[in-house]
């Protein structure tokens, strides 16, 4: 079997596998997530497949009170908000990511730093099947 192109389209289907897969350049060992082709630090283009273990903190973040239409078809809005952050994990890099189990009510509980592990949010959509990355305190 081939391996997977370093695009948009194969980061979402192991996501839909439910593994979070970054991509390594082979000559500078550069980590980059989401994945690129192109290493930005020496211009290589050979890359290979990296799994991460899930596992962060969190970074920064923001509770979302006027949402987008695609977490308004999912229940969200004013009076139900959600929160969105950047997580930090293990291996060195960052992702934005939904964070979840935090008290989006009250957002000053949120805690900077807080260790977080990955989860898969799969979303079926008629014929097609989505996976959101998300993330929930340890």
């Amino acid at each position: 079997m081939a391996e997977k192109e370093f695009t948009g389209a194969s980061f979402n289907q192991f996501l839909n596998e439910e593994r979070l897969m970054a991509s390594r350049c082979k000559g500078c060992g550069a980590l980059y997530l989401p994945p690129r082709p192109l290493c930005i630090k020496c211009y290589s283009r050979e890359m290979m497949w990296e799994e991460m273990r899930g596992k962060g903190k969190l970074s920064t973040f923001t509770v979302i009170t006027i949402a987008p239409t695609l977490m308004v078809e999912e229940g969200y809005g004013r009076d139900n908000p959600h929160c969105v952050g950047i997580v930090e994990l293990e291996e060195g890099v960052s992702i934005s990511a939904r964070i979840l189990g935090v008290d989006v009510q009250n957002p000053e509980k949120i805690k900077v730093g807080t260790p977080l592990h990955v989860e898969f949010l799969h979303n079926e959509k008629g014929e097609n099947s989505v996976t959101y990355l998300a993330f929930k305190p340890i």
